[in-house]
């Protein structure tokens, strides 16, 4: 057989390993990976911990894209252009553990190593099908229920194996953002959540599986996520007038 055979490449050594183009980083809690409009020249794989995507508009109000957890790639606008600005703002919910990869590296392996190129095809198309299934609970859901399909999401239990039931700590104001409702209709619904025995939400929260059961067989009390019923007023002799004249 004439030349080498070529070494087998393994997608999970290469990104838990530190290499030509990539390097582990260490983040603390609340610290930023990088900044939107900086510019973008490498992509990041969250090893370890929690991170939230924002965005800020020209007004200066912020909102969450997303958030991540181990085994999300992120920052893949760097590939896009010669001189790609960062379109968000990347910071640490926790610890984070980060192998960053240059964006000349990150082409190069995708081109040269189809295990890889494979593996982050997947994550991609992955992506794109969760990104499309939050355009279809924004459109078409209730807020009650996408905050519990946000809930779901953030305890892991979309990911094979033992879900992480009790979440990083995350504020009701950036549920709000996240499910396009209210504050005060968030800190409603976990009340009404941790009553029903879904979660458990006492400074952290910890979900239940007796919520992905809700969410599944589509039980959540839609009394809970519709308007106030409106009650006929008081009677009145002028209103029973009214009524016998359109009988």
């Amino acid at each position: 057989m004439d030349g080498v055979a070529k070494k087998h490449f393994d997608p999970g050594v290469y990104l838990a390993s530190e290499g030509p183009g990539r390097k582990i980083v260490r983040f603390r809690a609340k610290q930023v990976f990088f900044s939107q409009g900086s510019r973008a020249d490498s992509v990041f794989y969250l090893q370890t911990g929690r991170a939230r995507l924002t965005v800020v508009s020209k007004k200066g109000k912020e909102a969450t894209v997303t958030l991540l957890a181990a085994g999300d790639f992120f920052g893949e606008e760097s590939m896009v252009g010669m001189d790609p600005l960062r379109t968000t703002t990347a910071t640490a919910m926790t610890v984070c553990a980060v192998l960053e990869i240059t964006k000349e590296r990150m082409l190069r392996v995708l081109h040269e190593e189809h295990a890889f190129s494979d593996f982050f095809m997947q994550f991609t198309l992955n992506r794109g099908l969760r990104t499309q299934a939050d355009l279809v609970d924004q459109l078409f859901n209730s807020s009650e229920r996408r905050l519990a399909r946000i809930l779901l999401l953030m305890a892991q239990f979309d990911k094979p194996g033992e879900p992480e039931t009790e979440i990083p700590a995350i504020t009701q104001e950036t549920l709000a953002e996240m499910i396009g409702t209210t504050r005060s209709r968030v800190s409603f619904f976990m009340n009404r959540f941790r009553k029903l025995g879904y979660i458990d939400y006492n400074g952290h929260i910890q979900v239940h599986k007796l919520l992905l059961d809700t969410v599944l067989h589509d039980q959540l009390p839609e009394e809970n996520s519709s308007r106030p019923k409106l009650l006929d007023p008081p009677p009145s002799k002028a209103r029973a007038a009214r009524r016998a004249l359109l009988a």
